[in-house]
Formats: C-alpha cells, structure tokens, sequence
C-alpha cells in the first residue's frame, strides 16, 4: 500500500488543489473537512503525513494541531499547515505548536507535490 496523506480543510476547493496532484502520483488521500472528522480518519487509518488548513470554523488548525501533537501515536506524523496568512508571526506560532511545513494560498500542484516527497520520501 502506498502513503497515506489526510487533507483537512473546509473548503472542498482547497482540499481538491492538495488532493489532485497527490492522487495522481499514486497517494492515498483522505478529506476531511473539520478536525473533528479528520480525528476519526485519523484514528481509524494509518496516515503517514497532514496538510490542515489554519483558519477553520469548528477549530483552528494551530489547536487542531495541538491536539494531534498530545497523541504520542502522532508525535512524529508530518503535518503541514495551509493558509491565506504569510506573516511570520503566524508561522512561528504554528511551529511552536508543532507544524513541520507551511504553505500559502494560492496552492501550486508542485509545491504539493515537492512537500509531500520532502517528507514521505
């Protein structure tokens, strides 16, 4: 079975640019639009690696990252977070909660792509 990645964002646009080009260079994708289905995924799946968006409207993505760290069976799962925002306050506040990677909107089928081989090999 190839890796696994879960993409959590409420935005069925956004998780169709991240799961595209994924998809077709043969990695297995799920979607979810909150974290409180992505947790489910997550504990019902082996996923090897997370691209969550920051802003969402049942929880951020910094605690929903905060709550994925607290897991010690998620201590080392890459996450990377998705966002509108580029102001490195922000990144900084998402790598002191853990977050392995940063991309910014609009979401570039290479980047994807060059993150998801950075960290899955």
């Amino acid at each position: 079975m190839g890796k696994t990645i879960l993409i959590v964002d409420d935005s069925k646009v956004t998780r169709l640019s991240i799961s595209f080009p994924l998809k077709k260079e043969g990695y297995e994708v799920f979607e979810a639009q909150n974290p409180i289905e992505a947790q489910k995924i997550l504990d019902n799946n082996k996923i090897d690696m997370v691209f969550t968006d920051l802003h969402m409207p049942e929880m951020k993505g910094i605690d929903f990252l905060k709550l994925i760290r607290s897991k010690t069976q998620y201590k080392k799962l890459p996450v990377v977070m998705v966002t509108g925002e580029s102001l490195q306050e922000k990144k900084d506040e998402g790598r002191l909660a853990g977050a392995n990677g940063w991309v910014v909107k609009p979401i570039k089928p290479e980047q994807v792509l060059s993150i998801a081989a950075k960290f899955l090999g």
